[in-house]
């Protein structure tokens, strides 16, 4: 009989699949190698991650006219010219017309987020896979992992068989496991657990990025759901359970960057359009601190780092 792993032992194997398939690499005297990491061709999906550096593009800190500056002993580049590249939201023309643009809004988010993570949330069936994984595609930079795909290929079982073994808190301890793990990298897209809200220590580790909350009624989530294994609706009465997990959730849903209305007419692109162009509204709403911080120093007549 084979022995499978059991979420006691998932925490190693996490190390060893974080190895085999991410490397993260930072060298003080290389500003090159910060927040580096890329994939080695996991399957996630149906469709296979390619071989690709993650990398915010470092070749722009060093080209022509850029000065290094030095703080605490480490080079340093002004975040403005390394990093923000002078891409706007494309929304924000006069009558925006996502038709009419020249380049897919998706592929705008990359240099807009800087390396930060996108993390969806959100009930089992309310399209955060499918989803996540078109929004992925269509930013070029950017992968899209599964924390379910993920936890399957690391104990060698189904979420539903983890569910029978070891019970709802055992599948959540190896959840929270597999999103410390997750967390520590950069331009990533994930879609999580529907429960994964449900432990208040891992709303820290999805706060590190931009967390998009798809919110779907249950009558619809029902619908598309029809015909699956979910080992929480496994009773008489699923859609009243449903229901119930939705209010006990809800909560932690609300605390989102970005809510979702998804309806029953929306299908994953719709979904996924409508992300792409909430998530760039809520970047110019919520610039990084160094932007505030610059923007105030030049409106008081302080010079910014010279």
């Amino acid at each position: 009989m084979t022995m499978r792993p059991t979420p006691l032992l998932v925490f190693a194997l996490l190390g060893i699949w974080s190895k085999s398939v991410l490397s993260y690499t930072f060298s003080p005297s290389n500003p090159a190698n910060f927040l580096q990491s890329r994939y080695l061709g996991r399957e996630s999906h149906g469709c296979a991650i390619q071989n690709e550096a993650a990398t915010i593009g470092w070749g722009l800190l060093h080209k022509k006219g850029t000065s290094e500056l030095f703080a605490g002993g480490f080079e340093w580049d002004d975040p403005e010219e390394a990093l923000d590249q002078g891409v706007d939201n494309p929304f924000n023309k006069e009558d925006p017309d996502e038709d009419d643009l020249k380049v897919d809004p998706a592929r705008l988010l990359g240099p807009r987020l800087q390396g930060s993570n996108l993390y969806f949330v959100g009930m089992m069936g309310s399209g955060k896979s499918a989803v996540g994984d078109i929004v992925a595609k269509r930013m070029g930079t950017y992968n899209f992992l599964d924390t379910d795909n993920i936890i399957e290929a690391a104990t060698g079982m189904s979420i539903p068989e983890i569910f029978e073994a070891e019970g709802e808190d055992g599948f959540r301890d190896v959840e929270s496991q597999v999103l410390d793990q997750v967390h520590a990298y950069v331009r990533c897209v994930v879609s999580t657990g529907g429960g994964i809200v449900c432990k208040l220590a891992n709303w820290s580790k999805l706060q590190s990025g931009i967390v998009i909350w798809l919110d779907v009624d249950p009558e619809v989530i029902m619908k598309r759901i029809e015909g699956t294994d979910r080992p929480l609706l496994q009773n008489d009465q699923p859609l009243e359970t449903l229901t119930k997990l939705l209010e006990e959730r809800k909560g932690r849903y609300e605390e989102a960057d970005v809510r979702i209305e998804v309806t029953a007419e929306m299908d994953e692109n719709d979904t996924a359009n409508a992300v792409i162009r909430e998530v760039h509204d809520f970047i110019d709403n919520n610039p990084p601190a160094w932007k505030q911080a610059k923007a105030k120093a030049q409106a008081e007549g302080l010079d910014w780092v010279q």
